[in-house]
């Protein structure tokens, strides 16, 4: 590769992740073309980008992106790399899970989420259950819809009550108010009389 090659290579890594928040680093090694090609295609049809790169091109690449300091991931630079970019946090992580129930490969080396470095493949099942922004949204949605469904629930019931109890109400107020009406002009009268 000519100086100017790496030059290119090094600036397409710095544009991938230049405002990437989910980053992963994974060994590819192993697969064949066939695997490797349908390992591609499901990332792409779950919005995660699949890059093979050299290492040395993606340390030089990560050492020029500014805002992250990506060096603890270096140290997992070694043989066959990809890097993976996605939006939702867990997404490489499940790809790699599901794939790795018909074969060995891909293995996690490092990855970058949520402002957090996971070093080693130990580490997928973690990064595999990390709730994405979705699904906390959801969540969310969920807890929230609940206590409101009983006060919908509630205030559809409530107008059948309170009419069945404004008419109970009524002929007792209508009967208050004949009863009433007597006593006024007699509390009235007894007043200038104690005067």
């Amino acid at each position: 590769m000519t100086k100017d090659q790496k030059v290119v290579a090094i600036q397409e890594i710095k544009d991938l992740l230049q405002d990437a928040k989910v980053v992963y680093v994974a060994d590819l090694e192993g697969l064949n073309a066939g695997k490797a090609s349908d390992f591609r295609r499901q990332a792409f049809k779950q919005n995660i980008k699949v890059k093979v790169v050299k290492n040395t091109l993606l340390q030089k690449a990560m050492e020029q992106i500014e805002g992250v300091d990506y060096s603890e991931m270096f140290q997992s630079f070694k043989g066959n790399s990809a890097i993976m970019i996605s939006e939702t946090a867990n997404a490489p992580a499940k790809l790699i899970k599901d794939f790795r129930k018909k074969d060995e490969k891909p293995a996690l080396k490092s990855a970058f989420v949520q402002e957090t470095f996971y070093i080693g493949d130990n580490n997928l099942e973690a990064l595999a259950n990390i709730k994405s922004r979705e699904e906390m949204i959801g969540e969310i949605i969920g807890l929230l819809q609940s206590p409101i469904q009983r006060v919908v629930s509630a205030l559809q019931n409530k107008p059948e009550t309170v009419e069945a109890k404004a008419e109970e109400a009524a002929p007792a107020v209508e009967e208050a108010s004949a009863t009433e009406t007597p006593e006024t002009p007699a509390a009235e009268g007894e007043a200038p009389a104690a005067e």
